[in-house]
């Protein structure tokens, strides 16, 4: 299924006291990560695919992750994010992060694609079938 990386500079600000980072800003990063996911698999980026989809968004319902290595301000590390699973409306992501050669973290998360109901309460609604083809294209686009 498709999948794409991400580098990210570690900031001062992403780091707590003791000089790695804190690690609800692991979870900012795999957003971005995820969002960065879907605008290489659409060719366009967040706002344009929110309007053009007309959707609310793709909130996450279920996440967690395993930390192995800790980063500290000014590393550099990589988010290869994987496309795992797709249900109806539905999708799984992977998150690996990298650190040089070295698995630093592994986290998932499952989204749910949605739109808003005429009462303004979001919903689930089915992945559209050219998403659901470009995500599950082992391919990366080129840029």
């Amino acid at each position: 299924m498709f999948s794409n990386s991400t580098s990210v500079a570690i900031q001062f600000g992403d780091c707590d006291p003791a000089g790695i980072v804190y690690y609800p800003n692991y979870f900012r990063m795999f957003d971005n990560a995820t969002v960065a996911l879907f605008s290489a698999a659409l060719g366009m980026n967040k706002r344009l695919w929110l309007e053009h989809y007309q959707i609310a968004g793709i909130p996450m319902v279920d996440t967690g992750a395993k930390f192995f290595i800790p980063s500290c301000f000014g590393d550099v590390i990589d988010i290869r994010s994987d496309i795992v699973e797709l249900g109806r409306s539905s999708f799984s992501v992977r998150h690996q992060v990298l650190r040089g050669p070295d698995l630093a973290i592994e986290a998932h998360e499952k989204r749910v694609w949605v739109r808003r109901d005429p009462g303004g309460a979001i919903r689930s609604a089915p992945l559209p079938d050219d998403v659901r083809s470009r995500l599950q294209s082992p391919l990366r686009p080129v840029v």
